[in-house]
């Protein structure tokens, strides 16, 4: 751990990461729409494709983290954190954690033109890993023999959109085409982010990145650091949503925000967003800065933001009373959203339990 007085990481947003914001909550608003979302509970897929062709292409977020010399933006995790909070408030289902985040940040040691394809957006990626996968866990491998990949990997997030796997194997990664492996579906809480199964069976595999172990670590803990900023993302459409509601209906002739019991329910709710929101933005600053604290710090995120969204997500539930218990209303869809990212990439506990690693100070066993 470096000493904390040589850092000097701004929390605050940019006027370019405001424009950026503005942007993508424009285009999430004309087409995400919620009703689209919850159609994915019925196997309704339609939506998934046009919105990332629209992110990726029209926008270019595809390529956001990707060197502007190898066909990207050059852009940092700063801005990436922007965007996945705006995907976070629109329960967007697209793979620009799993693709446009992980799976490009493995590639970053590695092909090039495999990256440049992820960049254009023509292309999208997945890393092999179950999605549970903290970024100190062990890692899955599977067997290469004469360039032929074999082996099963389950709980896989983004593969179903994929058209690259990324799997590890005799110490290096691996990309499969995903149309050789066979992709099974699960029945997934979170069905804007659906988990499926992947087996491959001797396909062809090509050697992308010779040091798996630290460029996958090193993506998994890119991917928990922004995952906090999209479950900031969930937890303030939570907190605002709730807030508007609760100012119009009424209970007893008055409106039902009026309340002091309820009054002190949002006001925690909103101090516990503003703290997920520091440390959701720290863990991004320390990312985008290079800063070898920011395993600490997308610790401390993970161990925080994922349990505070869950919270948030459950607020909205009960203080919408009963309409907040229909399937007409969007709130289901950031319950479980949050619910399932509250799991994603290391629990709240597995994230403390490292912390303490990271600081010297080992937790109670």
């Amino acid at each position: 751990m470096s000493d904390p007085t040589s850092r000097n990481h701004s929390l605050l947003y940019t006027e370019v990461e405001d424009d950026l914001r503005a942007t993508v909550r424009k285009l999430l608003t004309d087409r995400c729409d919620p009703v689209a979302v919850t159609a994915l509970y019925d196997g309704d897929r339609s939506l998934v494709d046009g919105l990332w062709r629209a992110l990726a292409g029209g926008l270019g977020l595809a390529g956001l983290l990707v060197p502007e010399e190898r066909g990207g933006a050059g852009a940092t995790a700063a801005e990436a954190a922007v965007v996945l909070e705006e995907l976070g408030r629109a329960a967007a289902p697209v793979p620009f954690l799993t693709s446009a985040v992980i799976a490009t940040t493995v590639l970053l040691g590695g092909d090039g033109e495999l990256l440049a394809g992820l960049a254009s957006g023509e292309r999208t990626a997945a890393l092999l890993v179950p999605w549970s996968t903290a970024p100190h866990a062990a890692l899955p491998t599977v067997s290469v023999v004469d360039g032929r990949v074999t082996g099963t990997v389950t709980s896989v997030a983004g593969a179903i959109e994929a058209d690259v796997l990324l799997v590890l194997a005799d110490g290096a990664v691996h990309a499969v085409d995903a149309a050789d492996a066979e992709v099974t579906p699960v029945v997934s809480l979170d069905m804007t982010r659906q988990l499926a199964d992947v087996t491959l069976d001797g396909v062809a595999g090509t050697r992308v990145v010779a040091d798996a172990e630290q460029a996958v670590r090193d993506a998994l803990t890119a991917g928990a650091a922004l995952l906090a900023s999209e479950q900031v993302g969930v937890a303030q459409w939570c907190l605002e949503t709730t807030v508007a509601y609760l100012k119009e209906r009424k209970q007893f002739g008055r409106a039902v925000g009026g309340f002091q019991a309820i009054k002190h329910r949002l006001a925690d709710l909103a101090t516990g967003v503003e703290s997920a929101t520091a440390a959701a933005r720290y863990a991004a600053a320390t990312l985008a800065a290079g800063d070898e604290d920011v395993a600490v710090a997308s610790s401390v995120a993970q161990a925080y933001v994922s349990d505070l969204a869950v919270l948030a997500a459950e607020e909205a539930v009960q203080l919408h009373a009963g309409i907040g218990m229909t399937w007409e209303h969007p709130a289901h869809l950031y319950l479980k959203r949050a619910k399932a990212d509250q799991i994603a990439l290391g629990t709240a506990g597995a994230h403390r339990a490292r912390l303490a690693d990271l600081i010297d100070l080992p937790a109670p066993r």
